[in-house]
């Protein structure tokens, strides 16, 4: 045995024990990374600010440009955002449209 130190895990795929460093290196290959419209990566809690005016569906309201979005969360699609603000729950909002702050 190379590593006596190292954690094995089950990997179900393979059906075979493997090292947990090779496991979490595998996984952060997969990981994607969220970008915004001036390409900063994003990540759970970030606060962003709109780039452009966005007309709210089905809310009969306009988020003008500049307007402060705190505690966004990061989906599974890598073009969308989670987020609330104060009139609006469960927004959704594209990554083009949106700034790290």
């Amino acid at each position: 045995m190379a590593d006596t130190d190292d954690d094995y895990v089950y990997d179900e795929i393979t059906g075979e024990w493997r090292p947990a460093s090779e496991i979490a290196a595998a996984a952060e290959a997969q990981r994607v990374v969220v970008r915004d419209a001036a390409g900063n990566e994003l990540a759970d809690g970030d606060a962003v600010v709109l780039v452009k005016d966005l007309k709210v569906k089905g809310a009969n309201q306009t988020l003008k440009q500049g307007t402060l979005i705190k505690t966004i969360r990061l989906t599974d699609n890598p073009e969308e955002i989670d987020c609330r603000h104060e009139s609006i729950k469960g927004l959704v909002l594209r990554t083009e449209f949106v700034r790290k702050r």
